[in-house]
């Protein structure tokens, strides 16, 4: 039942005492960095003695923006000889944030993975087919090392080829995958044009689902197509990659493993704590990382800590779903949309297929919001005047939710272009 049950099961007064030791070893690698060298508060916290976890309250946060201003090497608290590996974003509108590994990061990492496969219910005598993408992404390799570490037999197929994706699945009995949800609804319709059903044609019991926020109509509508059972897991390359939090087999909840990170929900306006149950920003801290410990990151995701115990018995609290980012809400006509919002209305719609976009722009001088909508095939080619009704009632659900009239466009499935990662699901076009 448990990967490390000795930790999976600590009483919360142990599971705080392990905490505090190790954010004291945190702390005091971390001021090695150029970054937190210049941070006064953790030299006084060091000085005085950390006696509860809640005295992390003490120190500043740390952004995005932080880690972009002392690229490439301001964070680093190792020396680069002891660096193996290091995972970066993009960096398309300006530097990245880069993050850097030494070989007690890459295991204590691999470590976090295989118990969060274990508490899915993955096992050693798995197939398990990772259809993520390799390379600076942490997806691909996070959960490849994760895999081996379990014992899995791992196919790593990378992204993308969905052809070849269901040909490894069907010639080497994939039983479990990794996919970002925006791709599983493609790989789905491939499944149909080659005449075959995922739910007869494969081996398949167990999808693992992230790196991109999706709602529980979404993964209900995963698991319907592929007859398994869809887990949800949560990672951030500043903290790791996957493998911060997973469900387990309850599917209550994603447990955020607390003897390698420290976890806040703070109001993001106020920036104080709010109560569990309450919705707000996660905020983390790495307790195990030494080549870059990071301190209070303000994650941007929205989400909250569900109160009771869980009845797996693990004792490591649960995060709900992520329900948004708040950098990812945006105004328009006054009103505050998320994405998620629509998300979760299209996705209980059965003409509609798996992939929507969200496009900002200025028409006539008015800012308005464009939903690209990618309709099942069967849906599209058919009665115009079925198109115009489904037009029309996705205009009043989604006017009835946001409170603003949104301008739909039907369109073709596969024609929504798909982003490398995580899909693009806000464009903002208005003028400024």
């Amino acid at each position: 039942m448990y990967w490390e049950q000795s930790l999976e099961t600590l009483d919360r007064s142990s599971l705080e005492k392990l905490q505090i030791e190790r954010l004291t070893n945190s702390l005091q690698l971390a001021v090695r960095s150029s970054h937190y060298g210049r941070c006064p508060a953790i030299g006084r916290l060091l000085d005085s003695g950390i006696k509860s976890i809640e005295q992390i309250r003490d120190l500043p946060f740390t952004t995005k923006d932080d880690l972009r201003r002392d690229f490439p090497w301001g964070f680093l608290a190792a020396d680069k000889k002891d660096v193996v590996r290091l995972h970066s974003s993009s960096g398309t509108t300006g530097n990245p944030t880069v993050v850097y590994h030494n070989r007690h990061d890459l295991d204590s990492w691999a470590n976090l993975m295989a118990r969060s496969l274990y508490a899915a219910g993955v096992r050693e005598t798995d197939v398990f087919q990772n259809i993520c993408g390799y390379g600076l992404f942490t997806g691909g390799l996070g959960f490849q090392y994760g895999i081996e570490k379990l014992g899995c037999l791992s196919i790593p197929a990378g992204a993308g080829n969905s052809p070849r994706q269901i040909k490894l699945m069907r010639d080497f009995g994939t039983t479990v995958a990794h996919a970002i949800p925006s791709y599983l609804g493609r790989l789905f319709d491939v499944f149909k044009e080659e005449d075959l059903d995922p739910r007869e044609d494969t081996r398949l019991h167990t999808l693992v689902i992230g790196a991109e926020p999706h709602t529980e109509e979404h993964r209900r509508r995963i698991e319907e197509m592929f007859g398994v059972r869809a887990f949800n897991s949560f990672g951030l390359s500043e903290m790791n990659g996957p493998g911060v939090a997973f469900e387990c087999i309850e599917q209550n909840g994603l447990h955020v493993w607390e003897d390698a990170f420290v976890v806040e929900i703070i109001d993001p306006d106020t920036l104080e704590p709010v109560p569990d149950g309450e919705i707000g920003e996660l905020v983390m801290t790495t307790l195990d990382r030494q080549a870059m410990p990071v301190i209070r990151f303000r994650t941007r995701d929205l989400t909250r800590i569900l109160p009771g115990p869980c009845p797996c018995g693990r004792t490591h609290r649960r995060l709900d779903r992520i329900s948004g980012r708040s950098d990812d809400m945006f105004i328009i006509k006054g009103c505050n949309v998320f994405p998620m919002q629509v998300e979760g209305i299209l996705m209980k719609l059965p003409e509609v297929g798996d992939d929507y976009r969200i496009i900002l722009q200025t028409i006539e001088d008015q800012d308005e919001m464009i939903v690209e909508v990618e309709v099942k095939k069967d849906w599209f080619r058919g009665d115009l005047t079925l198109l115009d009704r489904l037009q029309k009632h996705i205009t009043h659900l989604i006017r009835d939710e946001v409170l603003v009239r949104p301008l739909i466009r039907l369109v073709e499935p596969g024609s929504i272009p798909k982003a490398e990662g995580k899909a693009v699901r806000v464009l903002d076009q208005r003028r400024k």
